[in-house]
């Protein structure tokens, strides 16, 4: 698929393709986290003024959809998290992911946030997603926003 032709839009959360991944995506972070460890934001915690969703399209083919959320930092910067994080399954390995992840990080740079963070998990299932996020320059920290670490999340930053 050629990549002049993609396009991402923002908001389209009613859109039932976008309600069909985002559904997918929640049914697999559940399923590949222990009870109670998945922070996968839902629809509605999607739509809240402090979060920005976006969808990588090629033509009527959602290929990719993703989140920043806005929160202040432990010491008062405006901040980003990633949320959301999913590639359509026909549009695995296609470099939707890379794409739309530069996008996001492309804004956060734009609306002028300090940092970009990220919470995922531990195992084979997150191993992708976490290369990609290592190779737009994140590295590992510590817990941020709330979050309380445990052995099975790992968290990731990048300064911008």
């Amino acid at each position: 698929m050629a990549q002049e032709n993609r396009r991402i839009e923002e908001g389209l959360l009613d859109d039932l393709r976008v309600m069909d991944l985002l559904r997918l995506h929640l049914s697999k972070m559940r399923g590949a986290s222990p009870p109670g460890f998945s922070h996968a934001l839902d629809l509605s915690g999607l739509k809240r003024p402090d979060v920005r969703f976006f969808s990588l399209w090629a033509g009527e083919a959602l290929l990719a959809i993703g989140a920043l959320k806005r929160f202040a930092d432990s010491d008062g910067a405006t901040c980003g998290e990633i949320k959301s994080m999913r590639t359509a399954p026909a549009h695995l390995r296609t470099g939707a992911a890379a794409r739309l992840l530069d996008h996001i990080i492309d804004v956060a740079h734009a609306d002028g946030l300090a940092r970009l963070y990220l919470e995922t998990g531990t195992g084979p299932v997150f191993d992708a997603a976490k290369a990609l996020y290592a190779s737009r320059g994140f590295q590992s920290c510590g817990p941020f926003g709330g979050y309380v670490e445990t052995d099975f999340n790992r968290f990731m930053v990048r300064r911008l």
